[in-house]
């Protein structure tokens, strides 16, 4: 009997895998069933990959690896079924606040017995690829030198994690759930808002299963970005190059998604399916390059893992920069991948800059960079350890690192004392777009009344004080109108107010936020120059670089 089942035991696990794989390309590829939406869940949804990994030294963070779909059968059995914190979705907000969830990232935990990995064929890059149908969900509009993104309902979707197993939607929402009350979820369940398995839910007290489905419709708001165009920089059958604005995301993620540059590509210069080389971190400007096929996507980057491409930043920093060449080769660590902080520590990973000054104005100097690796955050962390940060950066020359700034590696505080103070510092001036963070993200770890906060300033913590009554104000008004709103159940109500830019149910419709100077989203670190072999591209000096450039 044993030598009997030798021989079938691969062919069942290798069949689960490959039935597994196909109801994700029905659910996430575009193959979608009668009761799908058609509407995607980002980057990672539309395409099934995730970004490349960052090649610079100002990127957002390394890419890992895509993991393979999982058995339904083996759902619950050490299978972790949501992204973890440091890839693109993280925290247990992700349903209710807006981080894109790609149901093929599961970890399978180490020691469960007699399973058989089968490893999946290797990927080929795809495009990210959306289709007319996500660019028509909502459209922009200009205001204040801002491009803004008219309000639009969106679909989050999430596999029930192991630990919700045998729990109720009741429970789930009111311990992870916590950036909306629970009369908000209950409301959400009358209007038909909240789908189980693509059946709406009925009653919150539903215990959830192995492999369920849970998907949220929600009003979605996008932070607004500067007006600055996309300007192209170079277009051929291979690739396309352009001069990215600071304040806008690559890709959708967080609460960004038509205000990328993916999007803004795709909608305003239709095109599409492009597969992005590099990354820039969303305050950095400059060049950035796109393949428009899978193939010139592998030659590059063979190119840049072999070493034989060259990146060149330009920067405006703090005080007089050394007039000689600098070279920094303090390894980096990252303190927290949820909120995107980095600093020098002998744990992090080896990277080497080299600087050099190209002028001084008598306040501060503009440096040219060369990262001759690609850690996130690279050239900034490395010009705060030599103590000349970009002089806007709004981590990296804060006082929450102390009233040296990280100069040296010098940081009076712990990981968590740090992280607490940026996000308190950036909660008081309604810039937690900054750290791609919303009230929603927000931990108690993040949020802790006791943290030490004597750098801060009398102005911010006053600041403080009034943003978090005036976050009061609002979660309390929206508390009321919830448990008083009668909605008609099922997906009436959902339709009524399908192309309003007003809904009852949204928090964030009563909420007044005062709009940033779009000078305010800039950050004086710019991608000047990206070559490797046969190519060579190049952006204008942005004009805070200029010689004549005054601050103001």
């Amino acid at each position: 009997m044993w030598l009997g089942a030798r021989w079938w035991l691969p062919v069942l696990v290798q069949g689960c895998f490959n039935l597994r794989s196909l109801s994700f390309a029905r659910t996430w590829g575009g193959l979608r069933g009668p009761m799908e939406e058609t509407r995607s869940t980002g980057a990672e949804a539309a395409s099934g990959v995730r970004p490349p990994a960052q090649q610079n030294g100002d990127a957002g963070g390394d890419a890992k690896g895509e993991r393979p779909p999982v058995c339904p059968r083996l759902a619950g059995q050490g299978v972790e079924l949501a992204p973890r914190d440091g890839e693109q979705a993280t925290g247990n907000e992700e349903l209710a606040t807006g981080a894109t969830l790609s149901p093929g990232k599961r970890k399978k935990r180490r020691g469960t017995t007699r399973e058989r990995v089968v490893p999946p064929p290797k990927k080929r890059r795809a495009g990210v690829s959306f289709g007319d149908e996500h660019f028509a969900e909502t459209s922009y509009y200009f205001e204040g030198g801002l491009r803004k993104v008219r309000p639009y309902y969106f679909d989050f979707r999430t596999y029930c994690k192991g630990r919700w197993v045998g729990h109720s939607l009741l429970h789930v929402f009111s311990t992870e759930f916590r950036a909306q009350p629970l009369a908000y979820y209950e409301a959400a369940v009358r209007a038909g808002r909240l789908h189980l398995n693509e059946e709406p839910v009925q009653d919150l007290s539903i215990v959830l299963k192995d492999n369920d489905f849970l998907r949220n419709t929600v009003h979605r708001h996008e932070p607004p970005v500067t007006a600055e165009p996309i300007r192209l920089l170079a277009e051929n059958e291979d690739v396309v190059v352009v001069d990215k604005p600071s304040s806008i995301p690559v890709h959708p993620c967080g609460r960004f998604r038509h205000n990328t540059v993916i999007f803004i590509l795709g909608k305003e210069h239709q095109l599409k399916e492009l597969h992005p080389l590099h990354r820039l971190d969303r305050l950095t400007s400059g060049v950035l390059m796109f393949a428009k096929t899978a193939s010139v996507s592998e030659r590059i980057h063979e190119q840049v893992r072999d070493r034989q491409l060259e990146k060149e930043y330009v920067c405006r920093v703090q005080g007089e920069f050394p007039a000689e060449e600098v070279t920094c080769k303090e390894p980096i660590l990252v303190v927290s991948y949820k909120v995107g902080v980095c600093r020098v520590d002998a744990r992090g990973k080896p990277c080497e800059t080299v600087f050099q000054r190209l002028s001084y104005n008598g306040h501060s100097s503009v440096v040219r960079c060369r990262p001759l690796t690609g850690r996130t955050h690279q050239i900034r962390v490395h010009l705060q350890f030599l103590g000349h940060p970009i002089l806007n950066d709004p981590i990296y020359n804060s006082v929450a690192w102390g009233p040296s700034r990280g100069r040296g590696g010098h940081i009076p505080k712990t990981d968590e004392e740090l992280l607490r103070d940026l996000v308190a510092e950036h909660q008081a001036k309604q810039s937690l777009d900054v750290l791609d963070l919303c009230e929603g993200d927000l931990s108690p770890g993040l949020t802790n009344s006791t943290v030490s906060s004597s750098e801060l300033g009398k102005d911010c913590l006053e600041d403080l004080a009034a943003s978090a009554q005036k976050m009061d104000g609002v979660v309390s008004i929206a508390s009321q109108d919830l448990n008083t709103m009668a909605l008609a159940p099922g997906n009436a109500a959902e339709t009524d107010v399908m192309n309003q830019e007003i809904d009852p149910l949204c928090a964030e419709c009563r909420l007044v936020r005062q709009d940033p100077l779009p000078q305010d989203l800039v950050m004086f670190l710019h991608a000047l120059c990206y070559k490797g072999p046969g190519f060579e591209y190049f952006s204008p000096m942005p004009t805070w670089a200029q010689d004549d450039w005054q601050e103001g």
